[in-house]
């Protein structure tokens, strides 16, 4: 998705992460993912502390990967993206008598100059129509390896009642009682949707509809992820997630690498029309594509 690339930098001792350089826009850019197979508030918190000690001139923190959708009261779809106007860990508080639970965390939002840009991006009439679907078309001509990841019609978007567990003999839903699907208006066109909303962020799985439906309730969130606090908790920052399941017992891998790419051409479109204002560097983290949250 970067422009243009740039050599190798000189790291901090102890730096572990791995880094991709390169330009969009007229930003400089500094890539990082987490590790392999490790998930979760304290990883993400690693991963930006270091990048942080190696590069500290950068100023804006994006945080681009996958995440669940949470279809309760917002039309999500599998494919969409949602931006964050606030992050809450939901799992950080007080166990109280009788199994309960207080949440004692805060809500916490952008930076300002992140929060412009948003607003600026959405006055953009044709956002989803053609500019996300323009750059995930440019992104393929250059990595020709994703194109097998970018038509959504080739994968099967199916939302059950959030009541109805999945069958566990199969990691698809062929033997899923298809009466529980929740009827749902066909859209014109397979164009991810933008959603602005709440993440829930925390370093459990969410794959319970009834879990999901009364966190969303509490919180009025719209989508769950295991990172967005971490990186919360070292820097103010973007959330950027492509919604991959739907925080239920159905979900699979299916959708992770098409939800990564609109995550990833909505991340560069807000950076192509952000403008540098003295603002130098971008950093952003991309959770690997075979992510849990």
């Amino acid at each position: 998705m970067l422009q243009s690339t740039h050599g190798t930098h000189p790291k901090e001792p102890h730096d572990t992460n791995t880094y991709t350089l390169g330009e969009i826009g007229m930003h400089n850019i500094v890539i990082a993912s987490l590790p392999s197979e490790r998930y979760g508030t304290n990883n993400a918190s690693l991963v930006a502390n270091n990048m942080l000690r190696s590069f500290p001139s950068i100023t804006v923190l994006l945080g681009v990967g996958i995440g669940g959708g949470i279809p309760k009261d917002v039309d999500i779809r599998l494919g969409d993206v949602v931006v964050s106007n606030r992050v809450i860990q939901y799992d950080f508080g007080k166990s109280l008598p009788g199994g309960r639970f207080k949440m004692t965390s805060c809500p916490r939002e952008p930076p300002v100059e992140l929060g412009t840009a948003v607003t600026a991006l959405r006055a953009v009439s044709d956002l989803e129509s053609r500019l996300i679907p323009t750059i995930l078309s440019e992104i393929c001509e250059n990595n020709p390896e994703l194109l097998q990841y970018t038509d959504p019609s080739l994968l099967r978007d199916e939302l059950f009642e959030g009541t109805y567990d999945h069958m566990q003999q199969n990691s698809n839903c062929d033997d899923c009682d298809r009466h529980r699907l929740v009827n749902r208006s066909t859209r014109k066109d397979t164009y991810p949707r933008i959603h602005y909303g709440i993440i829930a962020s925390g370093n459990r799985v969410i794959k319970d509809g009834t879990e999901r439906d009364r966190l969303a309730h509490e919180l009025n969130a719209i989508c769950f992820d295991m990172e967005a606090a971490g990186l919360m908790d070292v820097k103010s920052c973007l959330v950027i997630r492509g919604i991959s399941d739907y925080s239920d017992s159905h979900k699979n891998d299916e959708w992770h690498e098409y939800a990564a790419l609109t995550a990833a051409a909505y991340a560069k479109a807000l950076l192509s029309e952000m403008p540098v204002n003295g603002v130098k560097d971008a950093l952003k983290v991309v959770v690997p594509k075979s992510g849990t949250c």
